[in-house]
């Protein structure tokens, strides 16, 4: 059975199709913070989370008449975010080092359960990590997108997404188990 979706602002991208200014402005105030937020989570930056979002926007208005309702506009916008995103870093030659030949152990099942702290700490953790465990573990923990995907949107096999997510989990718990050590 094929999903259906149910855009509830189709008629707002209904009326941004025909040029209307209004409704593209109404349509960014929907979605412009949630899409900052994915922007930022990946670039690890304001300004140019900003840059991105302000592409994606433009690139989203400029071809709204190639949205073909396949899923929501949010959905839709949300690719055109993340593709500029990962654009932007790459315009900043972030390095994703394929680690196909190295065996990386299996993952610890109470890795989850032991990371309760709190949300400022753990934000701060993650904006430390390195650009490609960064992004690897954004589109796999925050949006949703497993291996297969991350690598096909990334251009990497799906080993390194896996290593690199791996990797990037057993670096935020240090980094977290020294905040926490200092806070002591």
């Amino acid at each position: 059975m094929e999903a259906v979706y149910i855009d509830k602002n189709i008629d707002l991208v209904n009326e941004c199709r025909k040029g209307s200014r209004s409704a593209q402005f109404e349509i960014y105030k929907l979605y412009s913070k949630a899409m900052f937020n994915i922007a930022l989570r990946i670039v690890n930056h304001e300004a140019e989370a900003e840059d991105v979002l302000q592409e994606a926007f433009l690139d989203a208005f400029g071809r709204v008449k190639d949205f073909r309702g396949d899923t929501t506009f949010g959905l839709w916008l949300k690719q055109i975010v993340i593709n500029k995103s990962i654009n932007y870093l790459r315009k900043r030659k972030a390095e994703f080092v394929s680690i196909d030949d190295v065996d990386v152990a299996d993952e610890q099942k109470g890795d989850e359960e032991d990371l309760e702290l709190k949300i400022e700490a753990v934000k701060a953790a993650i904006a430390k990590l390195a650009d490609g465990y960064r992004i690897v573990l954004t589109l796999y923990l925050f949006e949703g997108y497993d291996h297969e995907e991350i690598a096909h949107i990334l251009k990497i096999s799906e080993n390194t997404s896996r290593s690199q997510y791996m990797r990037a989990k057993q670096k935020l718990h240090r980094l977290l188990e020294k905040k926490g050590a200092q806070d002591e």
